[in-house]
């Protein structure tokens, strides 16, 4: 097995108890809040991840270059961008059927990885991606009425469209952290994931410090009364995102993020098993086309 599988199965049980801290951190704070946590209180992480791959392991740091910065600030915006989307899909009714759009982010990748890095994927790995992308919408969208017609008019209604500009802009940030990696040249995948890492969260954790600061100062005096869950989120988070971009610094983006559906395995499960909750036939088939493009993309 090549070690991205792990790495990217890794970071994503790591990326859903994030999703879990934050939404205990949403009972406290605002979105904004929320999200700062997993950038602010993952910069010590981050910082301690190169720290210990420089002196205990003796690993040199690598040579920044205006590409690393610029490919660093492209992915930085584009995140923060594509999550602030994916909040607001929540303030509409019908916010399911854009959440499922926002999911076709690794299909977004592979056209991005294409455009930015000239990276085709093969046959085998876009059916995979096609496939889970697929069986992540079906559970997306599972409780909500649809039948074809209003399937037709929900591809144009303004959730889907939002939910559109959210993946396409997670696609982004994901070419853009493996080019930001890509561009260091070693010493090894490690220190470049690491590196690309604490320059990307320290660089967000700037901006959204300066936009609270700007716009709702209030939101830090609760930031600071939930310090303790916030290390949590800033932990998991931390690591989450250090397992992805040393993942996609070995790997393709857009397979990485095919494989990193399994999340939403793992999200599944714990609806299911410790919330009790009941499952219908289309969240069945969705799971299944999950693990059906995974296994693809595992074997080829």
């Amino acid at each position: 097995m090549e070690l991205w599988i792990p790495i990217t199965i890794g970071a994503a049980f790591l990326q859903n108890l994030r999703s879990v801290g934050q939404k205990h951190l949403k009972g406290v704070m605002g979105s904004t809040g929320a999200t700062f946590v997993r950038f602010g209180f993952g910069l010590p992480f981050a910082a301690l991840f190169v720290l210990v791959l420089n002196q205990v392991y003796a690993l040199p740091l690598p040579r920044l270059s205006a590409d690393f910065a610029l490919w660093v600030i492209v992915g930085g915006l584009s995140q923060i961008g594509a999550q602030f989307l994916l909040v607001y899909l929540f303030s509409f009714r019908n916010f399911a059927v854009g959440t499922a759009y926002s999911r076709t982010e690794p299909a977004q990748a592979a056209l991005f990885g294409l455009i930015f890095l000239g990276e085709l994927a093969s046959p085998g790995a876009f059916a995979a991606i096609a496939i889970t992308v697929i069986g992540v919408m079906l559970i997306s969208i599972a409780h909500v009425p649809m039948s074809w017609r209003n399937l037709g008019a929900s591809v144009v209604s303004r959730t889907a469209l939002i939910g559109l500009a959210s993946g396409t802009l997670f696609g982004i940030a994901a070419v853009a952290y493996r080019a930001a990696s890509l561009s260091l040249g070693g010493p090894t995948f490690m220190m470049q994931a690491a590196t690309t890492l604490l320059s990307t969260i320290t660089f967000q954790t700037v901006i959204m410090l300066v936009w609270m600061l700007w716009k709702d100062r209030s939101e830090l005096a609760r930031i600071r009364q939930a310090w303790r869950p916030s290390l949590f989120v800033g932990f998991v988070g931390a690591t989450a995102s250090l397992g992805w971009f040393a993942a996609m610094t070995l790997q393709q983006a857009a397979v990485v993020k095919a494989l990193a559906q399994v999340e939403m395995i793992f999200t599944f499960a714990s609806t299911v098993f410790f919330f009790r909750e009941k499952i219908n036939a289309t969240e069945i088939a969705g799971c299944a086309l999950i693990v059906a493009g995974i296994l693809l993309l595992v074997l080829i």
